[in-house]
Formats: structure tokens, sequence, C-alpha cells
């Protein structure tokens, strides 16, 4: 949620403002404004509620000149999706500006005392909070050395000091147009170092094409930006040394190439994205999965007596399907949580249960939260993360990265399929040491290494899922059935299908139909049946006949060459059999495609849906 860039150097601030706004779209937000310095020695800001586009047109008529900047893209917490609202904030006399990402759980009592000291507010938000306290702040600090900008980062870690709650804030200053001051806690920060400039945003994706240089920034730490130095102190600790990484991404990873929207074009990436998660990763040698990140030894993994897998909307489905991979291929117990629920909750749990935490952006906040609750409770708690130096893939003990690549539709797909990868490689790695045999690892891994070329041939339905969507596009309800491992694809599925066309839908087991579901059935409301051979199709056949003994459409997706099911269903869909416990990652596929030309047949921003964010930082 919300989206950050900042920049200072010897080229026009606002061009990479705009360019970096626009690369943070996916995160979602309702409205868009930047800040730079002319001429005049004042700040020029540019605000506007909408799209990107529009706050490009005004700048277009309105032109924000100078070397320095920061923008913002605002998802509305405190007061409403309005120009007033929207970031940049000035604080005092104008004397300096923030954009800020979080939210300050005492924001209303610092307003209070603000406002009795004499200070105006022009927002209903907590963001203007921060930036009329470090004014206050401002006016009273004195510098303690010959750093001209000690002042400058006195006032604002005064005020972070004050603050309850969550931050990544960039703040410039009207008589410091040279220096940027940057600090985080809870909300990511990423500062770009290239030759006479630097960058600064809420994740790497704006910087790509600008620098391959980057530093991640830590909770408390507060950086010091001019155009050709970066130093960086911890809040309460003084100067650390920071560490310069590089930044492994390319222009066409977050460019569109030849597709209409990222989401379709993330579809389309899965059969590398999954190489990528493999590369390395098997042995067959052991015929076991091979992992350098978990940090635990092998008898630590062999002592586990119960594995908890945590995580939020779609990394919460591609858990359940982990929790079914590890107790068939391992044998040792698994919970799914939900991160919201787990935080809160106080279950009973003994020595030897690890916990993986499930995030495709890393900086998930009911994740995070449910990450540290239990690592202050003593249990070892690893992360399946897509975001290198993520907040939970630095504060995890060790953990797996899927390498998917930079997704930027808001709705996952390539991050989900290699979600499930890992967790399925993780199950091999379990099983193999406990009681899975050589052989039925090397016949796993064989599986594994066939699953891309399958889902490059799943990828080959599109025509036909098209052709299925504009017969059901004007459709207000689907229900999506499946049974074992593809009970996860059905509540994805139906995700997928509200997330971005705005359709009601919903996920069962196949069973679970006849338990309730059933009385929705009607000839307008279409069942999405998955139907993969195995010890329950004859059951998920019988599901479908009780459908279509009611007038009920059925949508099937079998496997090639299914005369039964195809002869039942009104309209058929095939992929290629692998692994049954692989199955689910080829059958999701033509639900992706199915919930993406719907949607844009129905007119959505099938990239940007209404009211969500690809990274959720707020509870």
């Amino acid at each position: 949620m919300c989206g950050i860039v900042g920049y200072i150097g010897h080229r026009e601030a606002a061009d990479f403002l705009m360019e970096g706004l626009r690369r943070l779209e996916y995160r979602g937000y309702d409205s868009a404004g930047v800040a730079t310095f002319n001429g005049g020695g004042n700040f020029t800001v540019t605000r506007n509620v909408g799209r990107i586009d529009a706050l490009s047109r005004r700048l277009e008529s309105s032109p924000a000149t100078g070397q320095t900047g920061i923008g913002h893209t605002r998802w509305a917490t405190h007061g409403a999706p309005t120009e007033a609202n929207a970031h940049p904030h000035l604080g005092g006399d104008s004397v300096l500006a923030i954009v800020h990402n979080g939210v300050i759980e005492n924001y209303q009592q610092i307003k209070d005392r603000l406002e009795h000291e004499g200070y105006t507010f022009h927002s209903a938000t907590d963001s203007e909070v921060i930036a009329q306290l470090i004014a206050s702040y401002l006016v009273d600090s004195l510098a303690s050395s010959d750093d001209p900008y000690a002042h400058l980062v006195a006032a604002v870690k005064l005020a972070l000091g004050q603050l309850r709650g969550t931050y990544g804030l960039v703040v410039i200053f009207r008589e410091f147009p040279d220096v940027i001051v940057a600090a985080r806690l809870g909300s990511p920060l990423v500062v770009g170092v290239g030759k006479g400039e630097h960058f600064v945003a809420s994740d790497a994706s704006p910087l790509v094409g600008y620098t391959d240089k980057i530093v991640y920034l830590a909770d408390h730490q507060v950086a010091v930006i001019t155009s050709d130095d970066l130093q960086v102190t911890h809040r309460d600790q003084g100067q650390i040394q920071h560490s310069v990484e590089i930044l492994d991404a390319e222009l066409g990873d977050v460019d569109l190439g030849d597709f209409k929207h990222y989401m379709l074009k993330e579809i389309f990436e899965q059969p590398e994205s999954l190489r990528n998660a493999m590369r390395g990763r098997l042995s067959e040698d052991d015929a076991t999965a091979v992992f350098g990140g978990l940090n635990l030894t092998p008898q630590q993994f062999r002592g586990a007596g119960r594995m908890i897998l945590t995580a939020c909307g779609t990394s919460w489905h591609a858990g359940l399907f982990g929790e079914y991979c590890i107790e068939e291929l391992a044998r040792v117990p698994v919970e799914v949580e939900y991160a919201s629920e787990l935080r809160y909750r106080n279950p009973p749990l003994k020595l030897g249960t690890l916990l993986f935490a499930i995030t495709q952006s890393g900086e998930t906040a009911d994740t995070l939260a449910a990450l540290l609750e239990m690592k202050r409770k003593g249990y070892s708690s690893l992360a399946l993360c897509n975001v290198v130096g993520s907040t939970i893939a630095q504060e995890s003990d060790g953990g797996v990265y899927l390498h998917a690549g930079p997704e930027i539709g808001v709705a996952s797909t390539k991050a989900y399929t290699s979600q499930c990868l890992v967790l399925a490689m993780l199950a091999l790695y379990f099983g193999r040491l406990r009681h899975l045999s050589f052989d039925a690892g090397r016949r796993i891994i064989d599986g594994m290494h066939a699953l891309p070329d399958q889902v490059q041939n799943a990828l080959q339905t599109n025509n036909v899922v098209q052709e299925i969507a504009r017969k059901y596009v004007d459709r207000d309800n689907f229900l999506y059935l499946g049974r074992q491992y593809d009970f996860p694809t059905a509540l994805e599925g139906a995700l997928k299908l509200k997330e971005i066309s705005y359709i009601h839908a919903e996920g069962y087991p196949a069973a679970e139909m006849k338990h309730g579901p059933i009385a929705l059935v009607d000839d307008a409301t279409p069942s999405v049946f998955i139907v993969p051979q195995g010890a329950v199709y004859e059951k998920v056949i019988a599901n479908l006949e009780e459908i279509k003994a009611r007038g009920g459409p059925v949508i099937a997706i079998v496997g090639q060459g299914d005369k039964q099911a195809a002869r039942l269903a009104d309209d058929v869909i095939e992929v290629p059999a692998v692994e049954p416990f692989l199955q689910p990652i080829v059958n999701i596929i033509p639900l992706q495609l199915l919930a993406y030309h719907i949607a844009v047949l129905r007119g959505c921003d099938v990239d940007k849906p209404r009211n969500l964010a690809k990274s959720v930082t707020v509870e």
C-alpha cells in the first residue's frame, strides 16, 4: 500500500518521480503527488486525486522543476481520498515537506498538542502530524557538530521518538535543497546509489534502469542523502556502516513488453519463474531438495514435531496447498493459520514447532506481526518470500526466496505458483529426512523438472478460456469446486475472479457442495469444477452430476483426453497431467486466465483493482 519515491542529483527530479510512481502503481493507491524545489527557494507541490495519468497531465500544464524532490501514491487510511489528504504534506510555515507510508497510532494526541501550540492542520491524515511535529522540533534543535545537517537529523529523530506506529518517511527542507532525510520503522525504504545522484523508493522497482546499487534501510535507521554522499545512522545508537547490494533486475522485468497488462505478462512468465524457483535446489544424487538459507540443521528439521504455515490472501492458499504436500510426503502435522488471527491468538504449541511465514512482498503487516510474535515466544521462524531485503526476510531466522521476479499486477499469479512449488520442494526435503525413499525422491524430482513445460502447455488454453469468458462474462456468481490438493486451487481461482472482475465467487471442497452451497445452484450460476484423474476422480464426477441435475452450467478443468468429464460439462478446458501433488500448479493456469479475460471483457482495471493493494502494510 502506498508508494514513495525521492531523488537528489543532477537531473530534473520530476522525471524520475513520475516514472517511479508509475512503477509503484501496483501497490494500490487513490491519490498521488510530488514536491520539488523551484528556483525561488520554495516548494512546488502538485497533488491529484485519482491515477498517475491525471497527475501527469497537471504537471504538463504546470511543470515542477528542480533537482531535488519527493513523490507519493496514497492508499487512504485516515481521511478520504481528497487532494487535501494527498501527499506530500508541508510542515510549519512550509519549512519542510514529507511523504509517509505506514500508520501513526498516536497521531490524535500529538495533533491536539500541536494545535494547542498554534500549528494549523490542512488534512485529516495521520501523516501530516509527522510534518508538523518535525517542524516544531526544527525550531529548537541545535547542531552539535560541524555537520551542516545535524540539526535537521536531530529534529527528525526527536519527532520519530514521539511516534507510535510504523513509518517509511522521506523529508526535504526548504532551506536545505541539497539534502534528503529518510527513515523507516516497519515500512520499507531503499536507497539507490548513482553517480552524482541518489534515489529513494519504497521498493526497488523504481530504481531498475537508473542504478544497480541499492541500500536496504532497516528499522530505526535514518539516512542523510545528498547527491554525492549517503550516511546512515541508527535512531538511538549513532552512525552505522551500511552495505551496498547489487540490484538483480533488468528493465524488461518491470516493463509490459508486448502484453496489454502486467497480469497477463506474469501469467505467461510462469514457466520461467518456476524454473528459477528450482534452479540449483534439486539434487538428483541425493534425491532431495537443497536450500541454502534455512539456517537450521537437518537434525533440527528432523526433530520438528509440528509446522505452522501463516499467511494472508493468496499466500494463505499456497500454505493450504503446502499443508497437503508436507503431511503426505513428510508425515509432519501442519497447521495453516491466517496471520491476522495468529498474531492475536495464543495457541498451545510444543517445543520443536516451526513457523513458516509465506509472503510475496515480505512487507505484509499481519504476517510480519505473526512472525515476530512467534519469535518472541522462542520458536524458529522462517520465511518464503519473493523480495530480497524485505522486512520479513530480514526478521526471519532463515528462509527461501522465490526468485519469481518482480510481480507488478496486484492479483498474484506467478508468485503463487512459485510459492506452491517451493512448498512442494520443502515437503520433498522434509520427507527425505524422514521416511521417503530414494526412488520416490527421484520420481518427484523428475516431475518437478517436467513442470515448467507442462505449465507452458497449459498456457495454450488461452484462446479456449477467452471464448468461455465471453460466454459467462455477464454472470454475477460463480462456484469453484475441487478436492484434496485442488481444494486450495478452487479457493485461489475464486479469489482471482473476485479480485479483478468484482464478481462474487466462492471456493469449496467439492463434497461440501451439498452441505449448503448447492442451494445457490441455478441456470445463471456457473460451477467451475477441477477434475484431475486420481483417487477422488469418481467422487468429483458424482458431485458434478449433482450440479448438472439441478440445471447448473459446468466449466470443467480436466486432464487431456478425459471423455467422461467432457460429456458432462458444458465447457471443458484440458490441461496436461503431472504428479498429483504438482497438478494444482498446472490447474490454476486456466483459472488465472479465466479471471483475467472476464475482467477485461467487463472493462475492469486488471492490474489495479479497486480498493486493493499489492503490499498490505497496515492492519
